[in-house]
């Protein structure tokens, strides 16, 4: 299971969005209080972001944006619809 699974698509465009409105540097320290996150799952967040190049570690322990421009962020999955094959299944999950 990948950190993008595990973490959930809210958290990760909340990381990722308040990277994009900062700017400077965070420890993983300063990010799991700035997001509420224990120190395993924050570790997650921040490599994942790192291996898709969204965020580099310029010093030991630093995490900062790769650059100042336009970045594509991580893509939030697609939730999946349960579809009624048949009339009867539909009025069935409507009543």
């Amino acid at each position: 299971m990948s950190a993008h699974d595990s973490l959930g698509d809210v958290i990760l465009q909340r990381v990722y969005s308040e990277f994009l409105e900062m700017p400077g540097r965070l420890t993983c320290q300063q990010a799991q209080r700035l997001w509420g996150l224990d120190e395993h799952t924050c570790r997650q967040l921040l490599e994942f972001l790192v291996d898709a190049k969204f965020l580099c570690q310029p010093g030991r322990g630093m995490y900062t944006r790769v650059t100042d421009g336009h970045v594509q962020g991580p893509r939030p999955r697609m939730a999946k619809a349960q579809i009624a094959t048949t009339t009867k299944e539909a009025r069935r999950d409507v009543g």
